[in-house]
Formats: C-alpha cells, structure tokens, sequence
C-alpha cells in the first residue's frame, strides 16, 4: 500500500506539494483553521502531473495533508 492510500484510509487529505518558505506558511495556516497537519517528503516517482522541475532536488519538498482534529482512523 502507498504512502497517500494509507493516510487517506487513515482520514489525510492531501493538499499539495511545496518548499520553503511557503511550506511554513501554509502549515501555519491549516493548524489555524484547526487542523491536524502531517508533512511527507516528496516521491517524484510516486506523483503525478507536472512535477519535473521537483524533481531536480526532490529534498527540497513536502507534501502536506491535513485532516479534521481528533479523526484518528489509525
């Protein structure tokens, strides 16, 4: 099982993939609108669309997924 088809079984849904310093930011923002954030490294081979520009330095990039608080389907 993937990475993203276990947190979606587990209630993440994934939002997008970002670096620095934006990551930060909208990290910030998900938890202020009272969310439960959780950060994977990005898998170029395991995304889909245009990500060839990610894909030059992979380390660089997070994939945020969030779910409501308390929804711990784990």
């Amino acid at each position: 099982m993937s990475v993203k088809a276990r947190l979606t079984e587990e209630g993440w849904e994934m939002r997008l993939t970002m670096d620095e310093p934006r990551l930060s930011d909208l990290v910030e923002m998900y938890e202020e609108l009272d969310l439960d954030v959780h950060l994977e490294p990005f898998d170029p081979e395991n995304e889909t669309g245009c990500t060839e520009c990610m894909k030059t330095s992979p380390e660089r990039y997070k994939t945020i997924f969030t779910r409501k608080k308390g929804n711990d389907n784990a």
